[in-house]
């Protein structure tokens, strides 16, 4: 009976082997890692507009059962908020729109890391779970005005914070690092959603056509 001999040698790597597959494999990871930050990114700001694009629908669906009007241009006994848009309380401009919206969720930007989205409008619903500016004299008969967008906003370098901002056609306005970028994303009345460097916000700002654009900040 021939006996089997074996030849000394494991099926396994070698250390000089391990090494060079661990080399091989970081150079890999430090080729790839920037292109899916790249595309974490880009991904972001599509879904930031997706949201954007549903509240620019809920808007015009409420205000086709309210003569044309958006919240802010109805008075809180018919259901707006007109009295309510210098108060420092943005999300009850979207909780009266809250069965046009569906969900509190996309109130909130994918990129936002400071909020948390809301689980129901009932539960503890506020602006701690809103990403968006409120254009408070958007007006269907204007186009081009604000109604929605990222609020991330410095004016002359200062973060904008919670309540009534004043913004003038030719103002300072940036959009903060952090989030989209140094961009950001802009829901007009035409139910477009416009994204951009802030040079792009700027000329966005003149094309409103008006000397004061005023924005409820969250």
């Amino acid at each position: 009976m021939k006996r089997i001999r074996h030849s000394g040698q494991s099926g396994g790597f070698s250390l000089v082997e391990a090494i060079v597959i661990t080399i091989i494999l970081s150079v890999l990871i430090a080729l790839f890692l920037p292109a899916l930050a790249k595309a974490r990114k880009k991904s972001s700001r599509i879904g930031c507009t997706n949201c954007l694009k549903q509240v620019g629908l809920a808007y015009r669906m409420w205000a086709g059962d309210n003569g044309d009007k958006y919240p802010m241009r109805v008075s809180v006994t018919n259901g707006g908020t007109m009295e309510l848009v210098g108060s420092s309380n943005v999300f009850v401009n979207f909780l009266v729109m809250s069965n046009e919206l569906s969900t509190p969720k996309i109130l909130l930007c994918p990129e936002d890391k400071k909020r948390m989205p809301a689980s129901s409008f009932t539960t503890n619903f506020s602006d701690a779970n809103v990403s968006y500016f409120v254009g408070v004299d958007a007006d269907e008969t204007n186009s081009t005005m604000f109604l929605s967008g990222d609020d991330h906003l410095a004016v002359v370098g200062v973060p904008m914070k919670r309540g009534l901002l004043q913004l003038w056609t030719n103002g300072p306005v940036a959009w903060k690092a952090g989030r989209h970028s140094y961009g950001g994303n802009i829901g007009l009345v035409d139910g477009s959603v416009q994204s951009g460097t802030t040079a792009r916000l700027r000329l966005l700002l003149q094309q409103t056509g008006v000397a004061t654009n005023r924005l409820a900040m969250p």
